[in-house]
C-alpha cells in the first residue's frame, strides 16, 4: 500500500480557501459592444411592439376609446373624425415600429459612442477594477 493513490487517499483533506483575483477592465472591443447594443436595443423595440399592442387591445375592449371619443365630440367640434379613427390599430402599430426602428438606431449608436468613451477615458483612469472569486 506504498503507492501514492493511498496516501492521498488517507490524507486529511484541507479546506481550500476562496481565491480572489483583481482584474482591470482597460478595453472594451468596438464590435462586440456595437453588436451587444443592437440585439438589446432589438430586443427592447419589440418588447415595445408586443406592449403597445396589448396596450391597445385592452383599453379598445374595455370601450376607452368609444369613451373618449363621445367625451371630445361633446367638448370640440371635431368634423367628424372620432377618437377611434385617429387611435386605429394600424395607426398605433405603425406608430410603434416607426419608434422602435428609431430606438435601435439611437441605442446602437448609444452603444458604440459609450465604448469609444471607455476606450478613451481608460487611458486617464487606468480601467475598472473588478474582483472575481473562486467558490
Amino acid at each position: 500500500m506504498s503507492s501514492v493513490a493511498a496516501k492521498l487517499a488517507r490524507k486529511p483533506a484541507r479546506p481550500v480557501g476562496a481565491k480572489q483575483v483583481r482584474l482591470r477592465l482597460v478595453y472594451i472591443d468596438f464590435w462586440s459592444a456595437v453588436k451587444l447594443s443592437f440585439l438589446a436595443s432589438l430586443v427592447i423595440a419589440i418588447v415595445g411592439i408586443v406592449v403597445s399592442f396589448i396596450l391597445w387591445t385592452i383599453l379598445n375592449n374595455f370601450g376607452v376609446f368609444d369613451s373618449l371619443s363621445g367625451l371630445v365630440a361633446g367638448i370640440a367640434n371635431t368634423g367628424g373624425k372620432s377618437v377611434t379613427q385617429t387611435f386605429s390599430l394600424g395607426t398605433v402599430m405603425a406608430g410603434s415600429v416607426v419608434i422602435g426602428i428609431l430606438d435601435v438606431i439611437i441605442y446602437t449608436a448609444l452603444g458604440a459612442i459609450i465604448a469609444l468613451l471607455y476606450n478613451l477615458s481608460v487611458k486617464i483612469t487606468g480601467g475598472l477594477l473588478v474582483g472575481f472569486t473562486n467558490n
